[in-house]
């Protein structure tokens, strides 16, 4: 096994992702299925309402599923880089005893597990949650029973695992597709540093945290995302009171907090843990806390008021779209959504509160590394 037990532990993020995926689609898809055996049972004046929350349902469905099962791919494609970066000697040495390129990805069957724990807990959590969903979804309509469909636990739990462990192994074999000696010299290409962000004439500190950003492109898409997350969700789950019920609103202001923090740790935790001899050394050479914490992290900060921006965006499009279209026919008046700028500018402080948080703790503890521990390396 070339990912061991205890390194398996990193993938927490797949965990979270997946759980927060699958349990969405748990009581939605499952209250579609069970409410479209009912169909013959509505009444014309109940019919256009009916109509909306099943069209909601997939929609919610395909649109949160979908998007989470995109990142948690990503995330499975990012921690497969990462890993092989940091052991990149160990498995130059298991290729040249002779280990083929295959037997060495096999071992990444790991994130399939990973995948599966997550979509296992998202599911569980999903079925715990359908009692208040099932109430909320049909309220003015009919009760709803709920039933259990294997299919659903074949289709969100077992698939997404063969899926995802398969992913591992092919991202794993593609990364190997080096020689042994490029593995065994640590050799990666993230490193490299364009000649522009190089440029002579720039200060050291703007030519650190340019090469900084450059060198780590992938973690700029994590912190947008996780900004994103905070901004779409947190902002959605303010207006779910007088939309929906106070409890769909603390269903999306949990799981919303939940990936914000997730993406958001796990980049700020990779790059601190990437940059820990370069700070080492400029506190050798006299530099501050916050000079050191600037340049590693400073040029993030952009993608992640993009994200938050974006964010902002797709919930207003969402919200419109859902009570524009969606319910359009229903036979009860359902306010106008209009852009919520309290709300917006609420989410926005308490983002910026939590994300200089991070950034100052990471920072301090960044900080303190010695250049002792890198001196026989």
């Amino acid at each position: 096994m070339v990912v061991g037990w205890k390194e398996s532990f990193k993938l927490i993020g797949i965990v979270i992702v997946c759980a927060c995926a699958v349990m969405v689609c748990t009581f939605f898809l499952n209250y579609y299925l069970d409410a479209s055996a009912l169909r013959d049972t509505v009444d014309a004046e109940s019919f256009p309402l009916y109509e909306a929350q099943i069209l909601t349902a997939k929609i919610v469905s395909l649109i949160s599923g979908g998007c989470l099962s995109l990142i948690a791919a990503l995330l499975v494609v990012f921690y497969v880089k990462l890993y092989v970066d940091a052991h990149a000697r160990q498995l130059g040495v298991l290729k040249a005893i002779g280990y083929s390129d295959m037997r060495i990805a096999a071992g990444f069957w790991v994130f399939g597990l990973a995948a599966f724990i997550g979509c296992m807990a998202g599911f569980g959590g999903g079925f715990a949650l359908m009692p208040l969903i099932y109430e909320k979804m049909s309220e003015g309509l009919f009760d709803t029973p709920i039933s259990f469909h294997a299919e659903l636990l074949f289709g969100l739990v077992f698939a997404p695992a063969v899926f995802f462990g398969a992913l591992a192994i092919v991202c794993a074999r593609l990364k190997m597709r080096v020689s042994a000696m490029t593995l065994l010299r640590g050799e990666d290409g993230d490193a490299r540093i364009s000649a522009r962000a190089a440029d002579k004439d720039r200060p050291f500190l703007t030519q650190l945290r340019r090469a900084t950003l450059m060198s780590k492109k992938s973690l700029m898409f994590f912190i947008g995302f996780g900004a994103f997350c905070y901004s779409t969700m947190l902002q959605m789950a303010l207006t779910m009171d007088e939309y929906a019920s106070a409890v769909m609103g603390i269903i999306i202001f949990l799981i919303g907090a939940v990936l914000s923090v997730t993406c958001l740790l796990l980049a700020v935790t990779v790059l601190a843990r990437a940059n820990r001899k370069t700070v080492a050394v400029m506190r050798a050479y006299g530099y501050t806390f916050w000079e050191c914490g600037r340049a590693v992290f400073g040029g993030y900060t952009v993608p992640a008021l993009v994200g938050y921006g974006l964010g902002t965006v797709y919930e207003y499009g969402l919200m419109r779209f859902m009570l524009d279209i969606i319910f359009r026919d229903v036979s009860y008046e359902v306010p106008a959504y209009t852009f919520q700028t309290v709300d917006f500018f609420c989410v926005l402080a308490s983002f910026l509160i939590f994300y200089g948080i991070v950034l100052v703790l990471f920072t301090h503890r960044l900080g303190k590394t010695s250049v002792r521990a890198f001196v026989l390396e």
